[in-house]
């Protein structure tokens, strides 16, 4: 409560997110805090689950002053690959979220989980531990481009992966990347029909980017030309429109009712406490909002975190930086945003967006009228330099 830069007229909705580090294997393109588990002498073996539980607690026990009194409306379990841990482990987990913060009766909880982890029932045991949303990592039902991506899995595990979630919950995600390597417009016209084949209630389709510091950007694949990989996104568009799927975000396509309210929360500039290793999180006060980073290493993020020293950073959110971390999030929306929530979530007046709004508006990116804002067609197709027009 402490005096601030902003005035915040109320705070926005909370969600938590745990981060799980590890993985079977650590894929060429990712640059998540992820990691191949081994052992004293380098081999391969299983995750410390119960420590990392318990690191888990003592962070959260740690942060509970920060959110006293605020409802969490959803959980994302993350990582690394989360359904890795046993379903005893997330059962646990989930058990002491449970008892340390106040959960809302309809609150989503979601799990990521790889068809390379995939066994018959485990799924169901995910579900009957807490879980009520799966998301699944296919990325592609090639075997050729699984491969290039690394990926430790096969079509056929994919598909039975699929199946399971959909016999076992009532809500799970498909994900899937388009423009990899080697990748034709027919494979990836494949790769979306037997996805859409499957009926997934949600369907979330990335572009593979070359991030920093991984596999691929120190020995870059051959991927598809740009031009190629627009026609893949209009094939996105098109088939999800027939199937009755809508793109509420850039990236994420679902059917009416089945929409990710853990990404929307992000998108809409809520606020996430982040607490496993290298975990990040957002969390606003009344006259502040202050971003968290978890200690990155898996081992010492255990040690610090059962000494009450789990966050590695912490810094305020400078006033001339939010009309630029707002945007960034609300014009991936399909909807857009309310004026008024922009004044909600960052205390500012609206003179601060004043001039981008009216560049963004005369570009053709984005259409307004007195409540609210949105991306035009124009506006998704170029959404970097839509959300560039808010830089400080």
């Amino acid at each position: 409560m402490r005096p601030g830069t902003l005035s915040l007229p109320a705070l926005p909705p909370l969600s938590l997110y745990v981060h799980l580090p590890w993985c079977l294997k650590k894929c060429p393109y990712c640059d998540f805090n992820s990691h191949e588990f081994r052992g004293e002498g380098g081999e391969p073996a299983p995750a410390p689950e119960a420590r990392y539980i318990a690191a888990l607690m003592a962070d959260l026990e740690a942060s509970l002053p920060l959110v006293w009194g605020r409802s969490v409306h959803s959980i994302f379990i993350g990582g690394g690959t989360p359904s890795l841990f046993s379903p005893e482990s997330i059962d646990q987990l989930i058990s002491g979220l449970r008892a340390r913060l106040r959960l809302e009766a309809e609150c989503e909880i979601t799990l990521e989980a790889n068809p390379g982890t995939f066994e018959k029932d485990r799924f169901r045991a995910f579900r009957q531990a807490g879980v009520t949303r799966l998301s699944v990592g296919v990325q592609s039902f090639n075997d050729q481009h699984l491969k290039a991506l690394g990926r430790v899995h096969d079509r056929a595990q994919a598909l039975a992966a699929v199946e399971e979630a959909r016999s076992a919950f009532d809500t799970f995600n498909l994900d899937l990347m388009y423009a990899l390597p080697g990748q034709s417009l027919d494979d990836f016209s494949q790769d979306l029909d037997t996805a859409l084949a499957l009926a997934p209630p949600h369907l979330s389709v990335y572009h593979l980017t070359i991030e920093p510091n991984t596999y691929f950007a120190k020995y870059p694949p051959v991927v598809p030309e740009d031009d190629t990989a627009y026609a893949m996104l209009d094939l996105i568009t098109e088939r999800t429109a027939s199937r009755g799927m809508q793109r509420y975000e850039v990236s994420a396509y679902a059917q009416p009712g089945h929409g990710c309210f853990h990404n929307t929360n992000y998108w809409q500039f809520g606020d996430y406490l982040g607490i496993g290793a290298g975990a990040h999180g957002k969390l606003s006060f009344a006259h502040r909002v202050v971003r968290q980073v978890r200690v990155r290493e898996p081992r010492l993020y255990m040690d610090k975190a059962l000494a009450g020293e789990a966050i590695a950073q912490e810094t305020e959110v400078k006033r001339s930086e939010l009309p630029f971390e707002y945007m960034l999030n609300a014009l991936r929306l399909r909807e857009g945003f309310a004026l008024q929530d922009f004044c909600d979530r960052t205390g500012l007046p609206l003179s601060a967006i004043a001039a981008g709004l009216d560049e963004a508006e005369r570009k053709g990116l984005i259409e307004r009228d007195f409540a609210r804002v949105k991306p035009t067609e124009r506006g998704f197709d170029f959404l970097s330099d839509l959300q560039a027009l808010f830089l400080a």
